[in-house]
């Protein structure tokens, strides 16, 4: 349904190493980087996340009510991509758990990276 997905960085170095923490438990790796942009994928895969220090030399921001959910296949890698988010100094918006009101499956956890974007980690799979 999409091609990618683009949040923005102030600092890209740092960007790496809390996404490589945090992509690590869904298989995700560099699939691209420059000194401007940083791609995630699947191995052997196209990036499909990027992380960017805006192209108008501005400094990035979140979108209020703005979220990227990524995909997990089990709910223990959402576990795993919450603490590691938290362990490079991301901020909790909502640990993991059950949140019934979405589906009877939906397993998420939320948080926000080093410069404020809302991210979700989520699986539709039962245990």
């Amino acid at each position: 349904m999409y091609s990618h997905t683009t949040i923005g960085a102030n600092d890209l170095a740092r960007a790496s190493g809390f996404y490589d923490a945090v992509l690590a438990p869904l298989g995700l790796e560099v699939r691209f980087s420059d000194e401007s942009i940083i791609g995630w994928g699947l191995p052997g895969g196209r990036p499909q996340f990027l992380v960017v220090h805006p192209f108008d030399g501005r400094d990035p921001s979140p979108g209020n009510g703005s979220m990227i959910a990524l995909l997990a296949s089990k709910r223990s890698l959402v576990d795993a991509c919450y603490a590691a988010a938290l362990e490079q100094g991301g901020t909790d918006e909502g640990g993991p758990g059950l949140r019934p009101h979405y589906h009877r499956n939906y397993y998420g956890a939320y948080f926000r990276d080093l410069d404020g974007n809302k991210i979700c980690i989520v699986s539709h799979h039962t245990e």
